[in-house]
């Protein structure tokens, strides 16, 4: 089992506690870690001894670096159908939305590495707390995805286009730049992280979620602020102006253009280029038209939109070409079926938005 589960007595009332348990893939989200997080959440929603659950990862290197490629390569190579990698798909936004929609507090304290599915479960929590190493990262545009796990909804409220660009270029953000655009609610220093749960144990809960939320909030309120002073320079805060003015304009290839002509010279610039330059070019035209198309959703259709372009993707053949090249053969050469952003038909890409299933046929189940 690739969860650790505990239910943490305090004074009155119990926290569970999830602890995602494989630190040798930097937590990557199994098929069995979604499930058994599914159940866990499941149970522990019904249950009155539980009063809040908190998420957090085993090892040093991170939360969670996103879902297992690894494994959704070997499904997407066991049908030309893509139906066993989309079941992956299926199962990990119903997670997400769960702990969106979760009647309980969710804390999460996440570290080091938050990537994809990492800031899914970041994103979808009620209190969002990050440690001073964290790096965040929507990278999907390397292996022929799109930023999925809700993030037409959290991307669509980042200010400006900073989403847009995000999403284009898989730029990692540092603690400094997560609080500056309110991706998490606190930085805590490790010894905090450590002694919250301590803290939280010494508590009198009484099961009423808005009552102990009220109580949660202050108490997380009251914690200790690091000195930001101390924290890595912020990347954006160099960089927002350029990107405000780079990604402005209202056509897609354009704004490519104009992205990888800029004469920025800082490493994290050019690393930022290099996973634009280097993917997918028709998730390029999945991000710009995911945030547009999310604008006015509601967050279930969000999530039923994913599914569509996820299950899509798995039915053409980038994404494994993009894990291959990435990941498995490591040759980073991946072979994309359209060689550049304005050769990609714009059939292709409302393809990927089109619906095979309607309302009364919905796999995730969502309430």
């Amino acid at each position: 089992m690739s969860i650790q589960v505990q239910e943490l007595p305090c004074q009155e009332g119990s926290i569970g506690l999830i602890t995602l348990n494989s630190p040798k893939t930097l937590n990557a989200l199994s098929g069995a870690m979604i499930d058994d997080i599914q159940q866990t959440l499941d149970g522990w929603a019904e249950s009155p001894d539980i009063c809040m659950v908190v998420l957090k990862g085993a090892g040093e290197r991170g939360f969670c670096a996103g879902g297992d490629i690894r494994e959704l390569y070997d499904a997407l190579s066991e049908g030309r159908d893509g139906a066993k990698a989309a079941d992956y798909f299926v199962r990990e936004y119903r997670l997400d939305f769960s702990v969106h929609r979760f009647p309980k507090p969710v804390i999460t304290i996440a570290h080091g590495a938050v990537m994809g599915g990492g800031l899914g479960l970041l994103t979808a929590s009620r209190y969002r707390l990050v440690l001073p190493d964290i790096t965040m990262a929507m990278p999907e545009i390397t292996i022929g995805l799109f930023p999925d796990v809700g993030a037409s909804w959290f991307l669509n409220r980042l200010p400006g286009r900073l989403g847009l660009f995000m999403g284009l270029t898989g730029a990692r953000l540092n603690a400094s730049d997560v609080m500056r655009v309110g991706l998490a609610d606190m930085v805590l220093k490790p010894e905090q992280a450590e002694d919250l749960l301590a803290r939280l144990q010494q508590e009198r809960w009484s099961g009423d979620s808005a009552v102990d939320d009220n109580r949660l909030f202050r108490l997380v309120k009251q914690l200790e602020h690091p000195d930001y002073r101390a924290l890595p320079d912020s990347e954006l805060a160099r960089h927002e102006q350029t990107i405000a003015q780079l990604s402005a304009g209202e056509q897609l290839p354009d704004i490519v253009e104009q992205l990888l002509g800029a004469e920025e010279n800082s490493d994290w610039w050019q690393a930022a280029m290099n996973n634009l330059r280097g993917g997918c070019p028709v998730t390029a035209w999945l991000v710009w038209n995911q945030l547009k198309k999310a604008q006015q959703m509601s967050l279930k259709d969000i999530f039923r939109m994913e599914l569509t372009m996820a299950t899509r993707c798995t039915q053409r053949p980038d994404l494994k070409e993009g894990i291959r090249a990435r990941i498995i053969d490591r040759d980073q050469s991946p072979q994309w079926s359209y060689a550049s952003v304005a050769d990609v038909p714009a059939e292709v890409v409302e393809s990927h938005f089109t619906p095979e299933l309607d309302d009364s046929n919905d796999p995730m189940g969502l309430d």
